[in-house]
């Protein structure tokens, strides 16, 4: 077989968190191991029948199953502009602010080569979702890891950029509520880092799957341009997959600045086009519709999230209650403080229980796992007894 010479560029994007569990558990599964995934944040939920009966009638007309241009998504970008209003008080033009995207991934993973020259500065959290690494590195930039520590409420320190490094950077990139960890930023943050990123003309990138996943009412997340209204420096990312459990259906949207919305459209247009028309029907239709199953999402999340903290303090693993996401961020306990992967790939091989090694998520990671509450509360019991079995003979 003929081996090539491939583009050095790949060699950076071997390792994936996500793509490494999954060979984990292909493996652990060739041995009959039942396996529990808590690795993923693929929800076990499902759409709403109001969004389902929009795509299905979609279907049946023949005008849909052509390519789909930008002006083809003129009826959704409007939506999108009409929700966001209503949601945050800020006006955005559908014609030149917001743009379709297939899922925010493809927003944060694309951006970089509309804004990054080779050599170019990207300021990313440390730790941070994998796609915001793989974008820096496919424009051919640099990536500096901003800290985020759990004694600075996992905010990174503006204040510690090297000089040197800020003079090379292009963009900041940003995602509260935050996953992994779990934080949410408070607007004040916000404000402060777009007057940092005016100051040092960065794009301010806020990548926002997790808007609704909130679990104090009294306290929603803010959207960057809260704090950036006239949209000087930022651009925002959506997505359907959380609040509205489409995430096989690949469907969010870039808000914000409109020449970033634009180099954004641009590099678009040569990677794809949109995905099919009737599945943007049925996002405008969750967007439009009743919202009750997005309340009932954030309460069943809920009632997973304090089953499974009493379930792991029962077992004697201390982790804090999250208020935001479907996930719990958890120090590993003794022995395993700095080997996330090599517990995350035990566990596996021993128990079928798949969680993301903390690791994976940047270097700040390490000492943590991720755990992803997508299984009703039976099924994450059975991944706690599975556990605390495995912790016992671990430690023998």
């Amino acid at each position: 077989m003929t081996t090539f010479q491939l583009a050095n560029r790949i060699q950076s994007l071997s390792s994936n968190v996500f793509a490494d569990m999954d060979r984990a558990k292909a493996l652990a599964k060739q041995t009959g191991i039942e396996t529990i995934d808590l690795s993923l944040g693929s929800s076990d939920l499902t759409a709403s029948p109001h969004v389902i009966e929009a795509i299905q009638n979609a279907l049946h007309d023949p005008t849909t199953h052509g390519y789909l241009l930008h002006q083809g998504t003129q009826e959704f970008r409007t939506a999108a502009a009409q929700w966001f209003y209503a949601r945050f008080g800020i006006f955005v033009k559908p014609e030149t602010e917001i743009l379709s995207l297939i899922g925010s991934q493809e927003g944060t993973a694309h951006l970089p080569l509309a804004i990054l020259n080779p050599g170019d500065f990207a300021l990313l959290l440390d730790p941070g979702y994998p796609s915001h690494a793989g974008g820096v590195v496919l424009a051919g930039g640099q990536i500096y890891p901003m800290p985020i520590l759990a004694e600075n409420g996992f905010l990174p320190i503006l204040e510690d950029i090297p000089a040197p490094v800020l003079a090379q950077a292009k963009m900041m990139v940003l995602s509260y509520p935050h996953n992994p960890t779990t934080a949410i930023a408070p607007l004040a943050f916000f404000e402060k880092a777009v007057s940092f990123c005016r100051e040092h003309q960065l794009v301010l990138v806020h990548d926002f799957p997790y808007f609704d996943v909130v679990f104090d009412s009294n306290s929603p997340a803010p959207s960057i341009l809260q704090a950036d209204p006239n949209k000087d420096v930022s651009i925002e990312f959506y997505t359907f997959s959380k609040s509205y459990n489409m995430g096989g259906f690949r469907v969010g949207f870039a808000v914000g600045n409109a020449q970033l919305i634009s180099a954004l459209r641009r590099i678009k247009a040569v990677v794809d086009f949109n995905q099919y028309r009737g599945i943007l029907s049925g996002a405008i239709a969750a967007l439009q519709g009743p919202q009750d199953s997005v309340q009932q999402t954030i309460a069943i999340y809920q009632k997973r999230r304090d089953f499974f903290v009493n379930a792991l303090r029962r077992i004697g693993w201390e982790v804090p209650t999250p208020s935001a996401t479907l996930y719990i961020w958890a120090k590993l306990p003794y022995p395993w403080e700095k080997r996330s992967v090599e517990f995350c790939t035990r566990l596996i091989q021993k128990t079928g229980v798949a969680l993301s090694p903390g690791a994976g998520f940047g270097k700040s990671g390490e000492g943590y796992v991720r755990f992803a509450l997508v299984h009703e509360p039976d099924v994450l019991e059975k991944a706690i007894e599975r556990i605390a079995t495995f912790l016992k003979l671990e430690q023998n």
